[in-house]
């Protein structure tokens, strides 16, 4: 690669590569038996992680979140969906105590999280992603890389005017962080500014940060949003690991193909509440969930499910069937998947 290539240009460049290198991925069992009883909104979970019950949050007369109960399972990828403005983000601000609610008790891994301040929270093992990514660009790769980490000793006063306190750690944490760039494929750039990292590259850098305070459970806030396609097969594959090493994730998506391939479980919020639960194809198959949030139909108001608008007698018809729509969306996907594969 010649050497007068500018940054952005060998970020694309570096994608382009990857992309090259990509391979279909492996289809992996889902984690079932999550919850008690019939699937419905605030479902009791046979081993949750989070429980949540009675979370308001409101901005000048609007409720941004109205949850009356909500458990995450322990051990799963749950997906939380809905349509823009539906309250998803402030939920997960919330959780993580980067913003304070109105009412309401939460816990995370059976201790109280309210009032709870957000790096406090990181502590106890419950970190986030954030939708527009949060890596220092005048820093280095590595220097991200090692800013997540918990308990550094060089970070007290006294003990940074030693450095024989903290070098042995540091030069520990710098192994530890190297070995997650490789497997996220940024160990070439670990001497680099983040800002010279194309946008799907610091959403690899931010996951891998975060996994530098060794978590239980971590939330992605629509990871891949603005990614280059070259990267998505990379970051799915990434979020399955997580998993499989024991990690629970939480993450926001409105890529309905990608839910429906990587979540064991999927949470609907619309208007602040939690509208649906359950699995990725039945909760696709509830026709309301169809046509309110997956854009195949619109003729349902969001109000007619939240229980804002009562429904009385035909005001939410639908002219396919959940069974139609979900038929005709798996047929649209299929095609895709056939025209890609065509031009590889």
């Amino acid at each position: 690669m010649s050497s007068d290539m500018t940054p952005s240009e060998d970020a694309v460049a570096a994608e382009s590569a990857d992309e090259s290198t990509m391979t279909s991925p492996t289809p992996r069992p889902k984690t079932t038996g999550l919850h008690v009883g019939d699937p419905a909104p605030g479902v009791a979970k046979v081993d949750p992680i989070i429980v949540a019950d009675n979370v308001r949050r409101s901005f000048g007369g609007v409720h941004a979140v109205d949850v009356d109960h909500l458990e995450i399972p322990r051990g799963a990828i749950t997906a939380l969906i809905g349509p823009n403005g539906a309250g998803k983000t402030t939920l997960f601000n919330l959780l993580t105590g980067f913003d304070k609610p109105n009412e309401g008790t939460w816990s995370f891994d059976g201790h109280s999280l309210s009032g709870v301040a957000a790096y406090k929270v990181s502590r106890m093992g419950l970190v986030r992603t954030f939708q527009l990514t949060k890596a220092l660009g005048l820093l280095t790769v590595m220097e991200n890389m090692k800013l997540g980490a918990k308990n550094q000793r060089g970070e007290k006063f006294w003990s940074s005017l030693i450095p024989p306190l903290w070098r042995s750690q540091d030069d520990e944490l710098e192994d530890r962080a190297m070995e997650l760039l490789k497997r996220f494929k940024l160990d070439t750039k670990a001497d680099d500014f983040a800002a010279s990292l194309s946008g799907g590259q610091r959403k690899l850098l931010e996951m891998a940060r975060s996994l530098m305070t060794e978590p239980t459970l971590v939330m992605l806030d629509e990871p891949m949003a603005g990614v280059n396609p070259a990267l998505t097969q990379s970051l799915l594959d990434h979020i399955l690991n997580l998993k499989d090493e024991g990690m629970t994730v939480l993450f926001v998506e409105h890529d309905m193909h990608m839910v429906r391939h990587i979540a064991d479980w999927v949470v609907v919020m619309a208007e602040g509440k939690i509208v649906a639960e359950g699995d990725p194809h039945e909760v696709m198959r509830d026709p309301a969930v169809i046509d309110a949030y997956l854009g195949a139909h619109q003729d349902v108001d969001l109000g007619h499910v939240t229980g804002r608008i009562p429904t009385v007698g035909g005001d939410a018809p639908s002219s396919m069937t959940a069974d139609e729509i979900v038929a005709e969306a798996e047929a649209e996907e299929e095609a895709v998947r056939k025209s890609q594969e065509k031009h590889k």
